[in-house]
C-alpha cells in the first residue's frame, strides 16, 4: 500500500478516535471523498491495524444506529432557518 494512503488511513483513524466524526466530516476534513474515507476505514484499515479497526467498526456502527435521530434534527433545523 502507498504510504500517503496509509498515513492517511492513520491520520483518519485517530480523529475518528478521539472526536467521533461522521464519515461526511472526515472527508471534508482531510479534503477527500465519501467513498474514499469510507474504504480506508472499512477495508484498508483492517489491513493496516486490526485493533483500531474493532473500535472505528463499533463508531461506525452507532452512528448508524442513531443517524435517523441526526437526519431529523438536521430537518427541523432547516425549516426554523426558512422561516427566519
Amino acid at each position: 500500500m502507498n504510504k500517503k494512503i496509509e498515513e492517511r488511513v492513520k491520520n483518519e483513524t485517530s480523529l475518528i478516535l478521539s472526536t467521533d466524526m461522521t464519515i461526511r466530516e472526515i472527508s471534508k476534513y482531510f479534503k477527500v471523498s465519501k467513498s474514499t474515507t469510507h474504504k480506508d476505514l472499512k477495508e484498508r484499515l483492517l489491513i493496516i491495524d486490526q485493533k483500531s479497526y474493532k473500535k472505528v467498526k463499533d463508531i461506525l456502527e452507532n452512528h448508524i444506529k442513531i443517524r435517523h435521530i441526526r437526519g431529523g434534527q438536521s430537518t427541523k433545523l432547516k425549516y426554523l432557518n426558512m422561516k427566519k
